[in-house]
């Protein structure tokens, strides 16, 4: 500025008295508008004022004259920037810094555009040329953060974020994105004390009401976090991120109604908003909510195609029969979930241990079918060639199943606040031999602890039924009918099939004496009882409808379910009407303590399988109260669980290949009432005959499968496929 009307502006302008120096700036463009310095004056008046659309139209008219300045591309950046025109800023902050390459504040902000358009290694690199001229710049540890966040390197995003509070404590930012780095590392408690922090000083930071919302509900206090996502609602309505975190919870805490209409909110403005798409199929299973299921196969398939983590592991299996499509569906999730860690703990040392030790990992050592099934097996493991380990997620739910897990294992260690890191590091350091996941890509499972490799052999076992794709993971256990051999080509880890059922079973199951009598359960007293005490979430359309068309050739019968949550009970009632049926010939049996829940088994003639994902735990209930069972045979795990159950418990007659055929045998048995009771007969005695209820026996084939395994390890050899060899029965 060399005239006397601008170096005035300009001074009026350094001393914040931006009206008056805007109307001397208003007044030279008036005798001159080609006046750069006007231009420039007046647009970073309207840029602090907070307008910068204004600011932006005064600096491209600047632009186009020749003296423009370092200090001008970079407030003509600022202004683009806050409009949104992220390439357009890039193209000010360049100029800026190849004029003045020290321009810290162009390359800082450089860095925040490039943040904003997930580019987060680009940004990263901005932010550590500025801290190496000016380590002392809080705001640029806390932009660090957030590019390190971004780029999952959650150890060095939480060093920044230290530095960041401790260069400015008044940061709600610096707060922020220390919280988040908590969240990520699991240290949800140090979180929720930051967000705390962040909000005191900015109480309308919508950002943190939505990240305490995730850290509460990664600490299962998810009411609470539903709180917090509601404010953060006030303050940002219909946002997608919210509203999805929001219907996490709500899905969490058995509210599908509610989870479904927030995905719904979210999926009208991005129809391929895949992580809501994932919410709302798990929110409308359990509730037999069929109004989008098959437009949610229809996404699925095309979702996995692009490469989308458009449904979880364990949902793609209760609606697509597909083994490969599983597979590939746990491949993309792996990605996500248990990325292989850049840092292996155990990297092919040799362990000299008496006995080989075990770890067993799951959130479910409490009253759970995985816990109703394993609680034999840990109590039968052979303590003089096996030491064993639980390592338990979840908290203490003072039940006797519980008690019996604890008392069953020489270590108990109740890890449920600890870091993956953290237990990962504790399992290196015990010298883990084996590690067992009963989890897989279940509810509230812990990938991320066994992809940092922290034992020799790893193992996929029961609670999750199919391949994890994850290279962490080297053996899965199962059966030759639950992954026959050509399947073998779906799964990444290798095959050990154990010579009978791959499922234990508790030969000590307590079974209360008397059951209720039919009127006391709601039954009618004469009429054949149909059941399945599967949870809602298998029931899906087809097999509804054959389940209708068998009531309707079955006059007096009813359809005995299990009553798991009121939308679903609502559902099928409306369902069944709209099939012909009477909803008053669906009777719900309410959940019951499992002594109880096994003695009620008696009042039912015909246990109804479901496909495709089969009875599992609730078969080898039926079939050990001797009950009969029809099951139709799928493709894929989860689907051919029943009959490999009745394979073993010598009842092969009751599996079927085809919905047709299942439909044929099971009113071909509710009209013979003399073959029915044939087949109780004989499941009555290989009760006591059938190995799939002898536990000590099932556990020698385990403690063999893992021996192996320990060995090839031992010997170098790397993980392969091999069959367990069956023991005799002891007489």
């Amino acid at each position: 500025m060399t005239s006397e009307a601008s170096q005035n502006a300009w001074r009026l302008h350094q001393a914040g008295k931006f009206a008056e120096a805007g109307r001397l700036y208003r007044d030279i463009l008036l005798r001159d508008p080609r006046d750069f310095a006007a231009l420039h004056g007046l647009g970073l008046i309207h840029l602090q004022n907070g307008q910068p659309a204004d600011s932006e139209r005064l600096f491209a008219a600047a632009a186009k004259l020749a003296s423009a300045t370092p200090e001008f591309h970079y407030h003509h950046g600022c202004a683009l920037q806050q409009l949104g025109r992220h390439e357009d800023a890039l193209a000010c902050f360049a100029r800026a810094l190849a004029a003045k390459p020290d321009h810290i504040e162009a390359r800082n902000n450089r860095g925040v555009v490039l943040l904003a358009m997930k580019r987060h290694a680009e940004a990263l690199t901005c932010f550590d040329r500025v801290l190496a001229q000016r380590p002392d710049l809080g705001v640029v540890h806390n932009n660090r953060a957030a590019a390190l966040l971004g780029l999952g390197r959650y150890p060095e995003a939480l060093a920044a974020g230290d530095a960041a509070v401790k260069g400015d404590s008044r940061s709600a930012e610096a707060w922020y994105n220390r919280g988040a780095a908590f969240t990520q590392l699991k240290r949800n408690h140090e979180a929720l004390e930051d967000f705390d922090r962040a909000l005191a000083i900015r109480p309308d930071y919508p950002e943190a009401l939505n990240y305490r919302g995730i850290a509460l509900a990664s600490l299962d206090r998810d009411e609470e976090a539903l709180a917090s996502y509601g404010k953060a609602l006030r303050l940002k309505p219909g946002d997608a991120d919210i509203l999805y975190n929001r219907a996490n919870s709500l899905s969490k805490l058995g509210r599908f109604e509610e989870a479904t209409a927030d995905c719904e909110q979210v999926l009208k403005h991005d129809p391929d908003h895949y992580p809501a798409i994932n919410i709302l199929i798990h929110a409308t299973l359990p509730c037999c909510d069929w109004r989008f299921i098959e437009e949610e196969k229809r996404q699925i398939v095309r979702g996995l195609a692009q490469g989308k983590q458009v449904v979880s592991p364990f949902d793609i299996k209760t609606i697509l029969d597909s083994p490969e499509l599983q597979s590939h569906c746990a491949r993309l999730w792996m990605e996500y979930a248990c990325p292989p860690s850049a840092n292996l703990l155990w990297s092919g040392e040799r362990y000299a241990h008496e006995r080989i030790r075990l770890a067993y990992l799951s959130t479910d050592f409490r009253i759970h079918a995985v816990a109703s099934l394993m609680a034999g097996v840990f109590e039968h493991h052979d303590k003089t060639r096996f030491e064993t380990t639980a390592i338990s997620f979840s908290a203490d739910d003072k039940s006797e199943i519980r008690t019996r897990i604890v008392s069953a294992f020489d270590y108990f260690i109740d890890a449920e606040t600890r870091s993956d890191a953290e237990i990962a590091t504790l399992m290196r350091r015990m010298e883990i031999d084996v590690a067992i996941d009963l989890n897989g890509y279940t509810k509230d499972s812990r990938t991320g602890i066994l992809a940092r490799r922290p034992a020799p052999v790893q193992v996929n076992y029961l609670g999750y039924p199919g391949t994890m794709s994850a290279p962490c993971m080297d053996y899965i256990l199962a059966d030759r009918l639950v992954i026959p051999e050509p399947q073998h080509v779906h799964y990444a880890e290798k095959v050990v099939y154990l010579p009978d059922a791959y499922q234990p079973n508790d030969g000590g199951k307590t079974i209360a004496e008397l059951a209720p009598s039919r009127a006391d359960a709601g039954l009618p007293q004469h009429g054949f009882v149909f059941c399945c005490f599967n949870n809602t979430y298998k029931i899906v359309p087809e097999i509804f409808d054959c389940w209708m068309r068998i009531l309707r050739a079955t006059e007096g019968s009813v359809l005995w379910l299990l009553d798991d949550n009121a939308a679903a009970v609502r559902n099928l009632k409306r369902e069944a009407e709209a099939r012909g049926v009477s909803s008053s010939r669906l009777i719900f049996a309410p959940r019951i303590p499992e002594d109880r829940h096994l003695a009620r088994h008696r009042l039912a003639d015909l246990f109804l399988d479901t496909l495709p994902y089969n009875a599992h735990t609730t078969a080898s209930d039926a079939l050990r109260m001797g009950l009969p069972l029809v099951t139709c045979m799928g493709e894929a795990f989860a689907g051919r669980v029943a009959a490999s159950l009745l394979e073993v418990i010598g009842a092969s007659e009751l599996v079927t290949h085809s919905l047709a055929d299942y439909e044929a045998l099971i009113l071909r048995l509710a009209r013979d009432p003399q073959a029915l009771a044939a087949i109780r007969t004989k499941l009555a005695k290989a009760r006591t005959s059938s190995p799939l209820f002898d536990t000590e026996r099932f556990t020698r084939h385990l403690e063999s499968a893992y021996f192996t395994m320990w060995e090839r390890c031992q010997r170098g050899l790397p993980p392969a496929s091999f069959s367990v060899e069956r023991i005799g029965r002891a007489i």
